[in-house]
């Protein structure tokens, strides 16, 4: 491992993305999600995405310079089109206006159409969380997962976040695929070639695997059977369905398809409790903490952690030691810089 500081990984994106054209503050907002994924050890979603995400906009696949249209406004509901946009750049719109919206109207829901990969969910659902507000973020991605009764990838793993504001320490934030893993994990093991965990996919004969290049070519399996399953086809509903976009098996493979747009779909939602009279929240979260983390321990448990804390506590250490990244991304990285005729990380 080489260890880099948040903002020498920051600088070095900013430049690979403006290097494509992409505008100076757009390439910032890429670069800041995608470092605050390897901050809170979300190492899947981190830098390593800096190659892909370059190679799509070179290839035309994705639109380095959108035109972010709301394309139907009712005041607390809008929707926007991406115009195929970097999925960070697009939801950051797409969540604030939803944060905007929330102060107005106590709450608001923005879905988006015609986007990309937008990283991290709790990297908008952790800016309204410091606002004060609930956040709730959901995204579908390419097919990767079966359903339940199925050994075919139908959807994506279609992630859900949830963070809430806390008087006592940082928010508490859900911030979870529905699949048993998020399928940049499979990714990272096959690129490194190590074994995955029985129980995280299938390979393309429906069987058990622990080969991360099997299960690239295989499904992910979805968390809690029929349970993750539901969830991750009415995440399928909010984000592609509802958008009127391409939705399941009709959104385009991230790595492997060029030619057209991936067409993913977003869906954001804010709550300002402020609204409702609540302008306590924030503590009575922190006195539920408290209540949840006095718990009896279970066996050989030495603490109760509760959603978000262990991101939390990874930001806060990586922030000071740096952010380790293994031989395998620095040389993408240095390759991607070469390619740019950028000045390459250290």
């Amino acid at each position: 491992m080489q260890h880099y500081q948040a903002q020498e990984l920051e600088e070095f994106a900013t430049r690979c993305f403006v290097a494509v054209s992409v505008p100076f503050e757009d390439a910032r907002t890429i670069a800041r999600i995608l470092v605050l994924a390897d901050l809170r050890g979300i190492d899947s979603h981190g830098v390593t995405r800096i190659p892909i995400y370059i190679e799509r906009i070179r290839r035309q696949a994705v639109n380095a310079q959108p035109e972010l249209r709301v394309v139907a406004d009712a005041g607390a509901c809008a929707l926007i089109d991406g115009d195929n946009g970097p999925g960070p750049v697009v939801s950051w719109f797409a969540n604030g206006l939803a944060m905007e919206r929330a102060r107005r109207y106590g709450a608001a829901a923005v879905v988006v159409r015609n986007s990309n990969h937008n990283g991290i969910c709790s990297a908008y659902t952790l800016e309204s969380a410091g606002a004060g507000m609930i956040g709730i973020a959901a995204t579908n991605a390419a097919r990767s997962m079966a359903i339940a009764g199925s050994r075919e990838s139908l959807v994506g793993t279609n992630p859900l976040s949830i963070a809430v504001p806390c008087s006592e320490g940082p928010p508490l934030v859900l911030d979870m695929a529905t699949s048993v893993v998020a399928r940049g994990k499979v990714v990272e093991h096959a690129k490194r070639g190590e074994c995955i965990p029985e129980g995280w996919a299938l390979d393309a004969e429906g069987k058990p695997t622990t080969d991360a290049v099997a299960a690239e070519r295989g499904v992910i399996l979805p968390m809690a059977g029929a349970k993750g399953s539901g969830l991750a086809i009415m995440i399928e509903i909010l984000c592609g369905v509802l958008s009127g976009g391409v939705f399941g098996t009709q959104i385009r493979n991230m790595y492997t398809e060029f030619e057209q747009p991936q067409g993913v779909g977003h869906f954001f939602l804010a709550l300002d409790p402020l609204a409702l009279g609540q302008g306590e929240l924030p503590q009575r979260i922190a006195a539920l903490a408290a209540m949840l983390r006095s718990g009896k321990k279970a066996q050989g448990v030495d603490e109760i952690l509760l959603p978000g804390e262990p991101e939390a506590r990874q930001a806060v250490l990586r922030s000071g030691a740096g952010i380790g990244l293994p031989g395998n991304v620095i040389e993408d990285l240095r390759a991607v810089a070469v390619d740019l005729g950028i000045v390459p990380l250290r």
